[in-house]
C-alpha cells in the first residue's frame, strides 16, 4: 500500500444523537487496521429534500456538493443505517438521491460496505437488502462478506455509545479490513485492465 492512508467515508443513516448506527461507525474508526482512516460524515442533517428543480436551476446546494465531493474523494464507503418501515431511512435515501445525480454520479465504481444496528432480532436485514439493491443500481461495488447485522443493539453498546460486545467488535473490524482489501483488489483490477 502507498504512504497515503486508505480513506473510508462513513455515513450514518440516523440523525439521532444516541444512534447505535453512528456509534457502530465510530467503533469502525477505532477498529480500523493500520493505514486506514475512517472519517464519519456529520452533515446529513443539512441535506435538503431532493428537488430536481433546485438541482437543474441553481445547482447543487452547498451541503450536497460537499457530500458529493466527499464520496468521490473517498477510497471506499461504509454505510450504517437503521431500518425504518422495513427499508432504508428516509434521510439516507435522500442523500443517495442527491449524490447519484449527474454529472459524475459519485457511487459509480465505488467500493461500499453496509452494516446496521437495530434493537430487534433481524439486525437491519431488510434495510440492508434494499440498500444493497439501490447501490447495485448505481454501479457501486458492494462488499458481500462479512455481513454486519447488529441485533439487539441495546445490549451491545454501553450508555456512552461504546460498542462493548467483543464478537461484534471482531466482526466489524473484519468488515473494515475486508472493505479495504476489496477496494484495493478492485483498484488493481482496473489498473491492469
Amino acid at each position: 500500500m502507498s504512504d497515503q492512508p486508505f480513506r473510508i467515508l462513513a455515513i450514518s443513516g440516523s440523525l439521532r444523537r444516541g444512534s447505535h448506527n453512528t456509534a457502530a461507525l465510530r467503533a469502525a474508526a477505532e477498529l480500523a487496521p493500520e493505514g486506514v482512516t475512517v472519517e464519519l460524515y456529520g452533515g446529513l442533517r443539512d441535506i435538503p429534500p431532493y428537488d430536481d428543480d433546485l438541482r437543474t436551476g441553481s445547482g447543487y446546494p452547498a451541503p450536497v456538493q460537499a457530500l458529493r465531493e466527499a464520496v468521490a474523494a473517498a477510497d471506499a464507503l461504509l454505510i450504517a443505517s437503521p431500518e425504518y418501515n422495513y427499508s432504508v431511512s428516509g434521510v439516507l435515501k435522500n442523500a443517495i438521491d442527491w449524490v447519484s445525480r449527474p454529472p459524475a454520479q459519485a457511487f459509480d465504481g465505488k467500493p461500499v460496505a453496509v452494516l446496521g444496528a437495530a434493537t430487534g432480532l433481524l439486525g437491519t436485514a431488510r434495510m440492508q437488502y434494499d440498500l444493497r439493491r439501490i447501490l447495485a443500481g448505481l454501479n457501486a461495488f458492494v462488499l458481500n462478506k462479512p455481513e454486519v447485522m447488529i441485533m439487539q443493539s441495546a445490549n451491545r453498546f454501553d450508555a456512552d455509545g461504546r460498542l462493548t460486545d467483543e464478537a461484534t467488535r471482531t466482526l466489524l473490524a473484519a468488515q473494515v479490513a475486508a472493505l479495504r482489501d476489496w477496494a484495493l483488489r478492485l483498484r488493481r483490477g482496473a489498473a491492469a485492465g
